[in-house]
């Protein structure tokens, strides 16, 4: 047993001091940190207009957008994620040289677009439509209600779960590997495969230390913007 965690510690030491292995950890982590906040940004963009457009009232202009996302949130939600990373590497930007990582960003962003929707319009719909009400009242618009009442006092629910959307897709985008991409999630299989380590038992409990150090920082973040909100409340 003490040979075993012996054994243990002097690989752990060894990722830590060799150069060489740093690098490749630092190329994976970049790797995936772009891609995640890449795909977070779009997805929330995505995600702003899909509520957006859920939301407004019925009319025959917005019959076909309402149409379109109502299709869009129930395919993406209901298929694998990488199903949809396979479709968009390899058949709709089956294209020669077209960058992967750009691939990725899309993809992720896509699927994290029909999240982060539902996320946005559970949080304006649980803002008391007498608050909008009263802003119509003041001869407010429409916009200036939405986005002056409406939306701050949504973002104390809406903080919480777009957050946690983002912690899981760092998390998805694990799956990289699997059209070939470099990221975190593949240094521990190469080091796992060298002939030193020749275990994915010391690569896979230190690349799993530092997801899990990303994804604890988010969580300190997503805390402290909701205490200021919550602040907010109390002035």
């Amino acid at each position: 047993m003490l040979n075993l965690m012996s054994s243990f510690i002097d690989k752990v030491v060894r990722i830590f001091t060799d150069f060489e292995i740093l690098q490749m950890i630092a190329t994976g982590l970049k790797q995936t940190l772009v891609i995640s906040t890449g795909a977070a940004l779009l997805g929330l963009v995505l995600g702003m207009i899909v509520a957006m457009v859920k939301i407004a009232p019925k009319s025959k202009i917005m019959i076909v957008p309402k149409a379109i996302c109502g299709v869009y949130t129930t395919i993406v939600r209901g298929t694998p994620m990488a199903l949809q990373l396979f479709i968009m590497a390899f058949v709709v930007f089956a294209i020669r040289g077209f960058p992967q990582i750009i691939v990725a960003i899309i993809a992720f962003g896509i699927n994290s677009g029909a999240y982060v929707s539902e996320s946005i319009r559970a949080g304006l719909l649980s803002v008391d439509k007498g608050q909008t009400e009263a802003g119509r009242a003041l001869g407010l618009k429409s916009s200036q209600t939405l986005f002056n009442i409406v939306v701050p006092q949504a973002m104390k629910t809406m903080v919480p779960t777009v957050g946690n959307e983002f912690i899981a897709l760092i998390k998805e985008t694990s799956i990289v590997g699997m059209i070939g991409m470099y990221d975190l999630t593949q240094v521990s299989k190469i080091l796992a495969g060298s002939k030193y380590f020749a275990s994915y038992l010391v690569p896979t409990t230190v690349i799993a230390l530092f997801y899990l150090a990303i994804v604890y920082l988010i969580t300190l973040v997503i805390k402290l913007l909701e205490r200021r909100l919550r602040a907010s409340d109390k002035r």
